[in-house]
């Protein structure tokens, strides 16, 4: 690589040390050295079950969430690439007008629609479907649908962006060469697709394993996720164990990120080497 290339990367890795680097290592500092260098603060969490059982539905939430917005993601990003050329520019400006408010504001939304007195409840009582207000929040049913509305523009994006790079002509192959419709979609376009499926997963996936603001405010007892532990740790000043728990999310994260697009790996590339 040429000199000249490679301060174009300056500016880039000096973000990245001043943005990550910088303030992981104070974490790392915290968790070891305060108040003194010892792993008492890891061992507290593993030694507690109550904090095991909000790191156990820390992973069940965030996997929850990740594969309903696949479910949901993909049959709309597959909608938006078999658009027209001239509508998918307003298809996609819906699908992301959303993530330009904040997550705050549209968490709050979800109170006012899903409280006693909010939206739905006045409609079905004014329809006189129920008789008194149904107890939609504070419920982990609350936590998956803003979790889910939150985080499902990204992953349409992320299969939409993955569609458009396959070619149609090889679509149009095989249903020549007598595939059905489904058979092609299944054979060929489905394949072709998982990588973008699997990173829109994963982001989404990452996210989560990190929410705080939903389960906070939209969530029960019982959905007390490991970001909302930390600041809480953060709120008493207990900066060691908030790192140690920070240190954890993050390698617990990256290691089970890691470990599926391990495993998938096989899976997403296999073919189109066999194919070559």
């Amino acid at each position: 690589m040429r000199l000249d290339h490679r301060l174009t990367l300056l500016p880039a890795l000096v973000l990245a040390l001043l943005m990550f680097a910088v303030p992981v290592a104070f974490v790392f500092t915290e968790a070891f050295f305060t108040p003194e260098l010892s792993l008492a603060h890891f061992e507290r969490f593993f030694a507690r079950q109550a904090y095991l059982s909000v790191y156990q539905n820390t992973l069940l939430v965030s996997a929850i969430t990740s594969t309903i917005c696949l479910l949901l993601g993909y049959p709309m990003a597959l909608f938006i690439v078999h658009q027209p050329p001239h509508r998918r520019p307003l298809l996609l400006f819906l699908v992301l007008v959303p993530l330009w408010m904040s997550i705050l504001v549209r968490t709050y939304a979800w109170m006012v629609v899903l409280g006693r007195e909010g939206i739905i409840n006045t409609v079905l009582q004014w329809l006189g479907i129920i008789n008194e207000p149904l107890p939609m929040m504070f419920s982990t049913g609350a936590v998956y649908v803003a979790m889910v509305q939150l985080l499902l523009p990204i992953m349409i994006v992320t299969c939409y962006s993955a569609m458009t790079e396959i070619d149609p002509g090889l679509v149009r192959a095989a249903c020549v060469c007598g595939a059905s419709p489904l058979a092609a979609f299944r054979k060929v376009f489905l394949p072709l697709s998982l990588e973008g499926a699997v990173t829109g997963w994963s982001v989404i996936f990452i996210l989560s394993m990190g929410f705080f603001i939903v389960p906070a405010l939209v969530g029960g007892r019982k959905d007390v996720l490991l970001g909302n532990m930390i600041v809480n740790q953060i709120s008493q000043a207990n900066w060691g164990f908030a790192g140690a728990l920070a240190i954890i999310l993050l390698v617990s994260t990256i290691m089970l990120v890691g470990a599926l697009r391990l495993v998938l790996g096989r899976f997403l590339y296999s073919p189109r080497e066999g194919t070559a």
